[in-house]
């Protein structure tokens, strides 16, 4: 049973998690998640505009040069890729992710994955492009693959929750997913070069955003993340997010 983070989330081990990133990156999901856990933590901000996260000092913590990496009290080594992220958080925590032995366990675990490895990969792609296809003739032929694979994934994710009683992907329970899964969402609607995904599509997606806007733990997210208005369901750019990840 997933039990509500906020109100039985521990402090992890002495001291407080190090959380680096840049406004509106996909250190946006690790901070939500820190917040909706209330626990102490430290945002070390990582200057995109000059090319920081290329720097040696920071390939130390990740040897890609990506955001975001997080800093874990009692452990040698730093954590990144969000999806590894989150889900030792929610296991360090025991909070926004069910059991090991649940039975929902690997309803979780396949979704977390999905968000990880195709949904959010692919909007990496339609951020950058040209890291990708350097023949600018092809651009097209790419923008529009991405576009049907991102609508794709968002149909999907929208099935499902229109198969589950309650709101949340887990059904009653709120977990990691559903902060991931809205992070997507929102950079789906208002960055990219493959055209914006068409929200008012997946009802059930908007009703699940609608609800987490509702959170101060969001809230306060992005108010640290300088995003004003509603995140998700009607989203609008961060002015210095210049690279998404």
């Amino acid at each position: 049973m997933i039990e509500s983070a906020e109100a039985t989330a521990r402090v992890a081990g002495d001291g407080i998690y190090r959380l680096h990133g840049a406004p509106d990156n996909a250190n946006f999901v690790v901070r939500m998640v820190l917040e909706e856990l209330a626990v102490a933590y430290e945002f070390v901000s990582v200057d995109r505009a000059s090319g920081e996260q290329k720097s040696e000092t920071y390939r130390k913590l990740n040897p890609q040069g990506l955001i975001p990496v997080l800093e874990v009290p009692g452990q040698d080594a730093v954590t990144f890729e969000t999806g590894a992220i989150l889900l030792m958080l929610s296991e360090r925590h025991g909070v926004l992710a069910p059991d090991p032995v649940s039975p929902a366990r690997g309803r979780f675990l396949k979704w977390l994955f999905f968000i990880s490895n195709t949904l959010h990969a692919d909007l990496r792609i339609s951020f950058k492009p040209h890291r990708y296809m350097p023949e600018t003739a092809c651009m097209p032929d790419l923008n529009a693959a991405l576009r049907s694979r991102i609508d794709a994934s968002f149909a999907i994710l929208e099935q499902e929750l229109a198969a589950l009683e309650g709101p949340f992907l887990l059904g009653a329970d709120l977990s990691c997913l559903d902060f991931y899964l809205a992070a997507c969402a929102r950079w789906a609607q208002i960055y990219g070069t493959c055209g914006r995904w068409p929200a008012d599509g997946c009802p059930r997606l908007m009703e699940l955003f609608a609800q987490l806007e509702a959170r101060p733990s969001i809230q306060r997210a992005c108010e640290h993340e300088l995003i004003e208005g509603a995140p998700f369901t009607a989203p609008m750019p961060v002015a210095f997010a210049r690279e998404k990840l």
